[in-house]
C-alpha cells in the first residue's frame, strides 16, 4: 500500500492539482492507494467517483498541517502493510514519524531559498533524510543539488499527460468564429505572473504586427498581473490583436490550442519564483503546437530545442521577437508541430509511471 500526502488535489484546478491526480490515479493501477489531502468545495461528490481511498483534513492552515500529520502517523502505526509514503512538498512530510521508506516530489520555487537560511535548513533537513527525491526537471534537479540536497537522492521524472481526447466539434468551431480567421495565431495558457512573461510577449507583437497586420495572440488565465497585461496591451493599441479569455470549458480551451501556431511562453526567473517544469508546452505538443520557452527553468525538459520548438532568454525582446519569426518564416511551426506531438507521447501517464514503480520497487 501506498499513502500519498498532497496539499493539492482535485476538485481543485491547477498543474499541482493534476500532478498528483495523475500519480494518485496512475499508481492505484498496482497497488492500493490511500490519499490525504486538504479539503476542497465539492470534495465529496469528487472523491465518491475515484476507485482509491481519499481523507479529507480540513480547517485553519496551521492547524491543518499539525492534525493531516497526526492522522498520517497514526495510520501508519497501525497499519503495516504501507510500503511507502509520497509527499508532494517537503513540509508534507515535515511532521511524519516513519521509518518507512519515503519520496518527496519538488518543483523548484518550495525549495528555492538561500542556503544556510531558516528554511534551507528545514528543506535539506526533510530531503537529505528522505530515500528518494523526485525533481520534475534537470533545472530543479541542479537547483536542489545548489542548495545542499544529496544528487544521489534525486531522480529526475518529468510531469505526466493524459493522452489527447478527441475535441468536440463544437469547440472547435466556436474556437475558429473567435479567431475570426486571423494569422498567424499565438497562444498562452497560463497564470498572470511575473515570471511567466506576458509582458514581453506583448512587447514584441507590437513589432510583429508590421510584419502580419492579421496576427492574433489568445491569453487564457487569470492572475496578479492581469490587469497590468491590459494595460499595456492598450498603451500599445493593440487591443484587436490581443484575445483575453478565462473560465472557458476545457474543450474549447483545448480546441484553442490546437487551432492556434505557436504557444508562448518565454518564462523568467522573477525573484525566487521559477518555472520549474512547464507542463504547459507538452500539452499544447499533444496538440501539434510548438512552444517557445525560456532557459531559465525546465522548459528544456519538454522542448527539444530546434526540433519540437526554441528555448530563448525570456529577458532578451530580440530573441523572442525573432524566435516567433523564425518559426512562422515558411511555416516552420507546421514541422516542429509535427516533431512536437510524437515527442508528447512520452510524458504519457503510462510511461511516466514506471519511472515511478522503479524506485517504488
Amino acid at each position: 500500500m501506498y499513502l500519498i500526502v498532497t496539499r493539492t488535489f482535485p476538485p481543485d484546478v491547477g498543474g499541482m492539482q493534476n500532478l498528483m491526480w495523475g500519480l494518485a490515479r496512475s499508481l492505484s493501477k498496482y497497488n492500493l492507494i490511500k490519499v490525504y489531502a486538504d479539503h476542497q468545495e465539492g470534495y465529496e461528490k469528487f472523491d465518491k467517483k475515484v476507485s482509491f481511498s481519499i481523507e479529507r483534513v480540513g480547517g485553519a492552515k496551521l492547524l491543518k498541517k499539525y492534525r493531516k500529520s497526526s492522522l498520517i502517523n497514526e495510520f501508519l502505526k497501525n497499519n503495516k502493510k504501507v510500503e511507502c509514503i509520497i509527499a508532494d512538498h517537503w513540509k508534507s512530510l515535515e511532521l511524519i514519524k516513519t521509518n518507512k521508506k519515503k519520496i518527496c516530489l519538488i518543483h523548484s520555487k518550495e525549495i528555492n531559498h538561500e542556503k544556510g537560511s531558516r528554511l534551507n535548513k528545514r528543506v535539506l533537513n526533510v530531503l537529505n533524510n528522505v530515500d528518494y527525491v523526485v525533481s520534475n526537471s534537470n533545472y530543479t534537479k541542479e537547483l536542489a543539488t545548489n542548495i545542499g540536497v544529496s544528487p544521489n537522492k534525486i531522480n529526475v521524472i518529468n510531469c505526466g499527460v493524459d493522452p489527447v481526447e478527441k475535441i468536440d466539434p463544437k469547440a472547435l468551431n466556436e474556437a475558429e468564429k473567435m479567431l475570426k480567421n486571423r494569422k498567424p495565431r499565438l497562444i498562452t495558457v497560463s497564470r498572470f505572473d511575473k515570471r511567466k512573461n506576458h509582458e514581453k510577449i506583448v512587447m514584441a507583437l507590437r513589432n510583429l504586427k508590421e510584419k502580419y497586420p492579421d496576427i492574433i495572440y489568445t491569453c487564457i488565465g487569470y492572475g496578479d498581473e492581469e490587469e497590468n497585461i491590459k494595460k499595456l496591451v492598450n498603451e500599445l493599441e493593440l487591443n484587436k490583436q490581443v484575445l483575453f479569455l478565462k473560465n472557458i470549458s476545457q474543450d474549447l480551451n483545448k480546441a484553442l490550442v490546437t487551432k492556434s501556431n505557436i504557444f508562448v511562453m518565454p518564462s523568467i526567473i522573477y525573484k525566487k519564483s521559477v518555472e520549474g517544469f512547464g507542463i504547459a508546452y507538452v500539452e499544447a505538443a499533444q496538440h501539434g503546437v510548438p512552444s517557445i520557452g525560456g532557459k531559465d527553468g525546465g522548459a528544456s525538459d519538454a522542448i527539444i530545442h530546434n526540433k519540437t520548438g526554441l528555448i530563448v532568454d525570456g529577458n532578451n525582446l530580440d530573441e523572442i521577437y525573432s524566435a516567433i519569426i523564425n518559426l512562422l518564416e515558411g511555416n516552420k511551426f507546421i514541422s516542429f508541430g509535427k516533431n512536437a506531438k510524437e515527442n508528447s507521447i512520452n510524458f504519457n501517464w503510462e510511461k511516466i509511471i514506471q519511472k515511478y514503480l522503479k524506485i517504488l520497487n
